[in-house]
């Protein structure tokens, strides 16, 4: 057999970036073969998880399955419910006294994707008093998420569906979920240890980690993966890489979260993400089956902890009492310059964080160690090509996810705190951003104002979210090459009948997930 360089790979850190990232990298590198390359993971025994990040994208789904695990297991051991989209209620203009506005960022159109043919120019062209709002004239998920339904029937196999989806999960019985699929299923050693030092070569190559462990005092390992959260144990403490704060362009510092018990057994469970937009920030509330995970993300520049709670006790009401327990968590926006140095690479927080809206954290997380087990290299003269790939991919996806993050809040038209006045600053709103804001006032984005195929937020993403926002394109002066009107007309026609198809047939959520429970989807 040839010899080797990187045959080990050593985790440092769990939670769900670390097992995540273990389980995609003994999966694809086929650890458990005498030929495959060795994962150890070493997780701190006194050290909490944090456990807020409970949204996800439709890629987790289809790493779940990738990685052999039954979705029925998933959803029973570790709380989870389906995730059709995102709400976003009162964030395009001051709401008026008992009056709300909302749009919906779906994760699915329903017959024709806008990379194929856009609906937007034509929609913008309809009457503006009688047009649908953007979400339902071009999918029929916001519609389903109206009546709370789920995305997929009980006859369904596992990880097909209806409808696109992701999940709303508990991330603490995610991670627990992973580890033991790791160790039982993946062929991954597990050592519950600190590290006590990372011990460098003379070229300044991590050669092992030191641990309080009895027995494993030193692990030795060729290549070394940090899922040490925020305190970054060998990208920021041991190679102190440099740091890019955005912080001027993402206001939110901290998070007040809450775990929130349903008062009725039978109550509703919402299919999608409730964001609902604050004087100073937002509050997120997701449907797990037996409880909501509440909490609001705001700017402590422009408002007091005292105030930020007040707003999120006020907006549980009635689901609120002295017993529940509030949890402050203070959030350091942006991310490390460098996320693959020597024979290491950082996932999750220790890379770095972009504030919870749109769930992009497990996405992020995911696409990295995706790429990681891909390009792995065995050989360390692949490794500086390798690296530079990583890091370009890595600083583009988190570029991206704070240009869409920010977009949120610059199209906005509230005025009603200097918090979103600030938000609307143009000299907040990065120039890639900018510049793209001011062509679109004259031109529907199109699949070219996306030339990376890996772009995290893709086109019809920025769709949803501009038109939802009521963002204005003047369509007259190039309205002549909009010629496929009877096209168009088709697929707005399509989209209501096919909303009419699945309302009548697709489950309520509650419904679904007790039957997943009792009963187990059909395995693939």
């Amino acid at each position: 057999m040839m010899a080797l360089d990187n045959n080990h790979i050593l985790i440092i850190g769990g939670g769900t970036a670390g097992w995540l990232s273990a389980a995609i990298l003994a999966k694809t590198l086929n650890s458990k073969n005498t030929d495959g390359v060795k994962v150890t993971l070493v997780e701190s025994p006194t050290i909490p998880i944090l456990g807020v990040g409970e949204g996800t994208w439709p890629n987790l789904r289809a790493t779940l399955h990738k990685i052999g695990i039954s979705e029925t297991d998933f959803i029973r051991e570790c709380d989870a419910t389906f995730k059709q989209g995102a709400e976003f209620i009162n964030w395009s203009k001051t709401p008026e006294p008992k009056q709300s506005h909302s749009y919906y960022h779906p994760l699915s159109t329903v017959s024709h994707s806008s990379y194929d043919f856009n609906l937007a120019p034509y929609w913008l062209q309809q009457d503006k008093k009688t047009r649908l709002p953007y979400d339902r004239a071009v999918a029929s998920q916001a519609r389903v998420c109206d009546e709370g339904l789920a995305p997929k029937q009980i006859v369904m196999a596992e990880y097909s569906a209806a409808q696109e989806y992701a999940y709303h999960l508990n991330a603490n019985k995610l991670a627990e979920f992973l580890k033991r699929h790791c160790v039982e299923k993946l062929g991954v050693k597990f050592v519950s240890a600190n590290v006590t030092n990372v011990a460098l070569d003379n070229e300044d190559f991590i050669t092992h980690v030191d641990t309080d462990h009895e027995s494993e005092k030193k692990i030795f390992a060729d290549f070394f993966v940090d899922c040490s959260g925020a305190k970054g144990l060998i990208i920021k403490e041991t190679y102190n890489t440099a740091w890019q704060s955005i912080s001027d362009v993402i206001f939110n510092d901290t998070a007040l979260a809450v775990q929130v018990p349903y008062a009725d057994r039978n109550q509703k469970i919402n299919t999608h993400t409730l964001a609902t937009a604050q004087e100073a920030g937002w509050i997120w509330d997701i449907g797990l089956q037996d409880r909501r995970g509440v909490g609001h993300v705001f700017s402590s520049k422009y408002i007091s902890d005292q105030k930020a709670e007040q707003q999120l006790i006020d907006y549980l009401g009635d689901d609120y009492s002295d017993d529940l327990t509030i949890r402050k968590i203070k959030l350091n926006h942006g991310y490390h310059k460098k996320f693959w140095h020597k024979n290491s690479v950082a996932i999750g927080m220790s890379a770095g964080f972009v504030e919870p809206l749109e769930a992009s954290a497990i996405f992020l997380f995911d696409a990295a160690a995706n790429m990681l087990a891909a390009q792995f290299p065995r050989d360390k003269a692949q490794m500086k090509y390798a690296e530079d790939k990583f890091n370009q991919q890595l600083t583009m996806r988190m570029q991206r996810t704070v240009e869409f993050i920010k977009l949120h809040y610059c199209i906005s038209q509230r005025r009603d705190s200097q918090y979103w006045i600030d938000n609307c600053d143009p000299i907040s709103i990065p120039d890639n951003l900018k510049q793209r804001l001011a062509f679109w006032q004259g031109q529907v984005p199109t699949k070219y104002d996306f030339e990376n195929a890996w772009e995290p937020f893709n086109l019809d993403s920025y769709l949803y979210v501009l038109y939802g926002m009521g963002f204005e394109t003047d369509v007259a002066k190039v309205a002549a090459k909009y010629t496929e009107t009877t096209k168009a007309k088709h697929l707005f026609n399509n989209i209501d009948k096919a909303s009419v198809l699945l309302i009548d047939k697709l489950p309520k959520q509650r419904e679904l997930i007790e039957k997943v429970i009792k009963y187990g989807f059909t395995q693939v």
